[in-house]
């Protein structure tokens, strides 16, 4: 028996119906937002505003041809009169929660895990390498680009999949799991898989188009009667051995990280054996106050070099012909730019913008392609911020809705607060400046 869709009540879109209307965008019915996002494809008025002193945000439409555009928010912050900070939480936190105190502004930040499936996610959704307060919660997986925050100031390296880290007070070597093993391996080096080794998967949906998620049964280590994975927890004291599997099949989202011994494999690789990594690359912990994972560069999207990112985001933003809104970084000696390129994807003329395209509007504006990374875009793409000692506002991606949880639930439109993010990156001005 078919049993109608209840409307939403009237009231519960009134809000949302007015707060498009201020911004130019007139529609009568969010529910209608699920299957046409036109009404978003307009130009922005030009703008900027001066957030505080050396943090400024401007807004100007660009047309990309064959009667397509984006529209372009771009956060510039000088690194002499405002900071940076590269924030993560496994529990997640809406961005314009974090625009408060010094706080003037807040960009979504790395790629992370992001499923359909509310009762399976992992312990660390942040894909690869996540730094919080000198402690890495997550090891990266494959080399890649990382913003780096050293002695207050934000960098950019490319950082290898290799380490070094003690387990129960014992020191071990570490490689990624995505890159080749030395050889010879060194006694008792040690493998890393993580969240980042997942595969993401796309079933249809008749109410939402499409479902993504991961099959549970086989998210997990590969199989070798010759190893042992050993999953790592955050713990109260810090990440210890929480689990063992010999022969693999250790859950991926069950912990952390998970690190493989290949036999003979030491004692001290035990349940609740202490956890310390001591360096990534050639860096020392102690030496990093934060860092995330960064996205390819513009260059290396545009010649298809996406191989380290494109099996845990699904179906790869990085494709040739494919029009994804986009979050950009670049980062000089002085200089912190942060641009989203906007876009909906069931708005056939505003859509986002190309990887070529990306790559010739970075030329466009003074940068090196090949220096500006990627950030988490699609519908994740999206600047929080503060002006005149106003409440927090946004810009990037209002057309977002927070689909059903159950079949008789209403869309939710949530554009100004977006999906929920796992890391983002905190401008807040230098007290001296304020």
């Amino acid at each position: 028996m078919n049993i109608p869709f209840p409307p939403p009540s009237v009231n519960a879109d009134l809000v949302p119906l007015a707060e498009l209307s201020a911004r130019g965008i007139d529609i009568d019915d969010v529910q209608s937002l699920a299957r046409d996002q036109s009404p978003f494809a307009r130009p922005t008025p030009t703008w900027t505003r001066q957030l505080a002193p050396g943090v400024v945000l401007t807004a100007r439409p660009i047309d990309l041809g064959d009667a397509c555009l984006t529209n372009a928010y771009t956060l510039t912050a000088d690194l002499d009169r405002a900071r940076c900070r590269p924030v993560s939480s496994p529990a997640g936190f809406h961005l314009r929660r974090l625009v408060t105190g010094p706080t003037v502004a807040a960009v979504s930040g790395a790629f992370a895990y992001i499923s359909d499936d509310p009762h399976y996610q992992p312990t660390e959704p942040c894909l690869d390498l996540a730094v919080r307060d000198h402690h890495a919660a997550s090891l990266p997986t494959v080399t890649k680009p990382a913003l780096l925050i050293q002695h207050g100031r934000p960098v950019v390296r490319t950082l290898a999949a290799t380490g070094i880290l003690t387990v129960a007070g014992h020191p071990h070597t570490w490689t990624g799991s995505k890159e080749p093993p030395p050889h010879p391996a060194p006694p008792g080096h040690l493998t890393v898989f993580g969240a980042a080794n997942c595969r993401i998967r796309y079933q249809d949906d008749p109410r939402t188009g499409l479902r993504r998620d991961v099959d549970a049964t086989t998210n997990t280590t590969p199989r070798d009667p010759a190893v042992l994975d050993c999953t790592v927890t955050p713990t109260r004291t810090g990440p210890r051995v929480t689990a063992l599997h010999p022969g693999g099949g250790a859950d991926l989202f069950a912990g952390t990280y998970v690190l493989r011994s290949h036999q003979p494999w030491p004692s001290h690789l035990a349940p609740g054996a202490t956890v310390h990594v001591t360096s990534i690359d050639t860096l020392d912990t102690t030496d990093i106050d934060s860092a995330l994972s960064l996205g390819p560069s513009a260059a290396d999207a545009a010649t298809g070099l996406t191989a380290a990112w494109d099996q845990s985001l699904g179906t790869s933003p990085f494709r040739p012909d494919a029009r994804y809104a986009r979050t950009l970084l670049a980062l000089d000696d002085r200089h912190l730019t942060l641009t989203v390129l906007d876009g909906a994807p069931l708005a056939p003329a505003f859509q986002g913008a190309t990887v070529q395209e990306t790559t010739e509007l970075c030329e466009r504006a003074g940068h090196d392609p090949a220096a500006v990374f990627h950030l988490d875009g699609g519908q994740t793409s999206k600047i929080a911020y503060r002006h005149s000692h106003g409440p927090a506002d946004a810009v990037g991606s209002l057309h977002y809705l927070r689909w059903p949880r159950h079949q008789y639930e209403p869309f939710r439109w949530q554009g100004l607060d977006g999906r929920r993010l796992h890391s983002a990156l905190q401008i807040t001005t230098n007290e001296e400046s304020r």
